[in-house]
């Protein structure tokens, strides 16, 4: 069955949603260089302390250093990290070295055949991979939440090539989650922006979304 990840949650009442329709994890995202979805510490906190137990929490974070990284892990207490841009300072194993119960997800952004290779790479020591649509090198960065795909078959050739789990993510919808599915085979799909109307999550395109990707297997 196809994993279930909806990111940018806003608060506990969108967490809440989330788990009532079924969704396998959330995203709570810290401070970014731009895109939506960024929520103060003190509501991370508040969410992820509020469904401990209940759905797999991942942090979003835009640092770069494992020093920072832990950090901020040890504030928010999520379940799983995900490092939405490269490491310049440290590694994934640090991070497991001081706090092996928090899952690593190394986010990757499909621009080329270039990002297949950092794939295999990141996969060696992250415990599962999440593909995107951003773009490190722009001088303000995007590290998620663009409402864009990318090119899918990239992101399929990465699933061939790697043995940890991988999550999708880009402009997915209600519109195009079945595509995806079928083409790239993922372990899970992550949605932001293609669930919100007017910025908040929209409950009727939440049930929608959920059964297309369940009716996916």
């Amino acid at each position: 069955m196809t994993k279930i990840k909806i990111c940018c949650i806003a608060n506990r009442e969108e967490a809440e949603l989330a788990i009532k329709y079924g969704a396998d994890a959330i995203g709570l995202v810290s401070e970014m260089p731009g895109g939506p979805g960024v929520i103060d510490y003190d509501t991370i906190i508040e969410v992820s302390k509020s469904v401990a137990g209940r759905i797999d929490t991942f942090l979003l974070t835009s640092k770069r250093t494992t020093t920072e990284i832990i950090t901020q892990l040890k504030s928010c207490k999520t379940s799983t990290i995900q490092i939405c841009d490269s490491l310049i300072r440290g590694s994934h194993l640090d991070i497991k070295n001081e706090l092996p119960e928090v899952k690593i997800v190394q986010v990757i952004h499909v621009v080329d055949e270039s990002s297949v290779d950092e794939a295999i790479e990141a996969a060696k020591t992250a415990d599962a991979l999440l593909l995107d649509s951003g773009n490190q090198k722009l001088a303000v960065k995007e590290l998620g939440g663009t409402g864009r795909t990318h090119n899918w078959e990239l992101s399929k050739q990465i699933v061939e090539s790697v043995s940890v789990p991988v999550y999708l993510a880009g402009g997915l919808n209600p519109a195009n989650v079945k595509e995806a599915i079928e083409t790239v085979h993922p372990f899970g799909v992550d949605i932001c922006s293609g669930l919100r109307t007017n910025g908040n999550l929209d409950e009727t395109k939440l049930s929608e979304y959920v059964k297309l990707v369940k009716a996916c297997g």
